[in-house]
């Protein structure tokens, strides 16, 4: 018995059938695997790029797409001797900073990852976290508590201070690049007047380590993720005790993305992310 002709609907004059399937066009990238455990990750200011560091001290550049089969790795970097612990882009995009366990930090070309600037023991302690605030200076945050505000100028630190008694976490810049704040798993929250070069308060130890720090609502608010899965709200002008705070369904809050100026996304150790 003869199979019924499939109906197939006529091409518009002048066209052919394509040699093969399109290219599908996914919602969101697909993912990218790694032979170690990702410890941080960086979204390029203005191209599709993401930066990885690894618990191998490697570091990665990738150009990434929503185009099935596009995601690309550009180059990677082995210069760290330990985990890499924190990746960041320049504001211009020119130049990726990373810092380790085994105390340095490395300035990468973003074009190339060539190696152009190294402080090899940059702190007494492990690096746990880098935030450029220009296109020169950049602020370093280590396992001791210890805070350095460095100029790239000058190839050497302009602040030093130790006002957190546990590792600094995370770190936040108003956008003038003059208050900058620092995350501490003592609890606290550090206030640094960068323009001054100078501390200028801590708030009230809260529950649990401080894991994170967004601004939100323009600069006005600061949100802080805790280990015991609560973020804490101060106001820009009361750093000293938080003005409120949300308790969410999660064992820990361990990193926050502000996605508008009033919505910030969270990961936790559960592996969900909410908003």
């Amino acid at each position: 018995r003869p199979r019924p002709r499939s109906h197939r609907p006529a091409l518009p004059q002048g066209c052919s059938e394509p040699a093969g399937r399109e290219p599908r066009l996914r919602d969101t990238p697909e993912d990218i695997c790694f032979e170690a455990t990702a410890n941080a990750i960086a979204l390029h200011p203005a191209r599709p790029l993401l930066a990885a560091g690894d618990v191998d001290g490697d570091v990665y550049l990738y150009s990434y797409s929503c185009t099935e089969g596009e995601n690309r790795q550009l180059w990677s970097s082995g210069h760290h001797l330990k985990s890499c612990r924190d990746v960041a882009f320049s504001q211009d995009g020119q130049k990726l900073f990373t810092v380790s366990k085994d105390k340095s930090v490395h300035v990468l070309t973003v074009e190339e990852g060539r190696l152009e600037t190294r402080f090899p023991k940059a702190h007494s302690s492990a690096l746990n976290c880098v935030l450029p605030i220009d296109n020169h200076i950049f602020a370093t945050g280590d396992d001791g508590g210890a805070l350095k505000v460095w100029d790239l100028r000058k190839g050497d630190a302009i602040l030093e201070a130790r006002q957190q008694e546990e590792y600094i976490s995370a770190m936040a810049v108003d956008g003038n690049g003059k208050i900058l704040l620092t995350a501490s798993g003592d609890g606290t929250l550090g206030v640094f007047n960068v323009k001054r070069r100078r501390f200028e308060l801590l708030s009230e130890p809260q529950n649990g380590d401080l894991t994170s720090v967004v601004l939100l609502k323009r600069g006005k608010k600061v949100a802080c993720g805790s280990s015991e899965g609560t973020i804490y709200l101060f106001n820009w002008d009361g750093f000293g005790a938080a003005s409120d705070r949300f308790a969410l369904r999660a064992e820990s809050v361990d990193c926050m993305v502000p996605i508008t100026d009033s919505i910030v996304c969270v990961g936790s150790l559960d592996g969900v992310i909410r908003s």
